[in-house]
């Protein structure tokens, strides 16, 4: 990798993505709901309906149902799609066709079909989208199996997960955090592919490990800077990945520090947070010399008024406070 870098924005580096994609692969095309003529609904796909026509940029109908199974036909049929669906809550209009059809046809086929499909989506609240259009399924996608589940959090992985992803032979969900489209900062001018099998190490420390991923690493490593001005060296982990976990990464970090808080934008009860509990107290109790703790959000359908919204997700006061509980058993 060269040492030239540019600037560039979280949506310019998955629009990026796309654009390589399209021009490396005749096979590959996008589609969703205006992701041609507007250009996206977050503006991802600006500018590339009139680079590669409507062929290869399909504005779809409005529904989730219809278009993510004519992707999975698409994908059985040889080519390689890239389904957008606007916000995650639009997806359940299509869960029949993502869990029952795309993460099964493989099995239930005996093998002989796999389904070379690639869907992204916005994921996350803090935009006052309010309660139907705000939430955090993430953690749902990722109790299915037959699926990848990918959150890319910084500009690297925005740019470089499309790749592997499409190179996949089996679905692969990618989960965009909408709080990071406008993120700015410098990526290498020859940013590639990146390995989507591994955790990322964002943060070494010794005294707790902040388990995190997608929208709430940067706050994540926000709290781990004012915990340093306290005494505590936090080391902050980026799960990448949700499905599969890349549970060696975690326990090893746990094996380091033998604390651990897991922050997490989904809702406590059945969320991706309980999985990893789960997991380091499967293979890291005698590890621990405190319970692991978790910041997840509150258990209600997300309030619009932004005082209340901010109140409901994580924020880094909460992950401060809940990493002293678990370091010196008090805030």
């Amino acid at each position: 990798m060269s040492t030239e870098t540019i600037k560039t924005t979280y949506r310019e580096a998955i629009r990026a993505a796309i654009r390589e994609a399209l021009l490396r692969d005749e096979r590959v095309f996008l589609m969703g709901e205006d992701v041609g003529r507007y250009g996206g609904c977050f503006a991802v796909s600006k500018g590339l309906l009139d680079e590669f026509g409507p062929e290869r940029i399909r504005d779809t109908p409005l529904s989730e149902s219809a278009f993510v199974g004519a992707g999975i036909g698409a994908a059985m049929g040889g080519v390689r799609p890239i389904v957008e669906i606007m916000t995650v809550n639009f997806s359940l209009l299509a869960l029949d066709q993502i869990v029952n059809n795309a993460a099964t046809i493989l099995h239930m086929s005996g093998g002989q079909f796999n389904i070379p499909l690639v869907i992204r989506m916005t994921t996350g609240a803090g935009r006052q989208l309010a309660a139907q259009h705000s939430h955090s399924l993430e953690g749902w996608y990722a109790h299915i199996p037959g699926i990848k589940v990918l959150t890319p959090a910084t500009l690297e992985d925005a740019r470089g997960m499309l790749r592997p992803a499409l190179e996949d032979p089996d679905p692969v969900l990618i989960f965009e955090n909408g709080l990071l489209y406008n993120m700015e900062g410098e990526l290498a001018a020859d940013a590639g592919a990146v390995d989507i099998s591994k955790a990322a190490i964002r943060r070494s420390g010794k005294d707790l490990s902040l388990i995190t991923y997608g929208g709430t690493l940067f706050k994540t490593l926000q709290a781990a800077e004012g915990l340093a001005h306290e005494g505590i060296d936090a080391e902050v982990i980026d799960l990448r990945t949700l499905r599969p976990l890349d549970t060696a990464t975690i326990v090893a970090s746990v094996g380091r520090t033998h604390r651990a808080v897991i922050v997490d934008e989904g809702w406590r009860s059945g969320s991706i947070s309980a999985e990893i509990m789960a997991r380091i107290m499967e293979n890291a109790f005698f590890e621990l010399d405190a319970p692991v703790a978790r910041v997840c959000s509150a258990e209600v359908p997300m309030p619009y008024p932004k005082h209340l919204e901010d109140a409901a997700i994580p924020q880094a006061p909460g992950i401060v406070a809940a990493a002293r509980r678990v370091v010196r058993g008090h805030e």
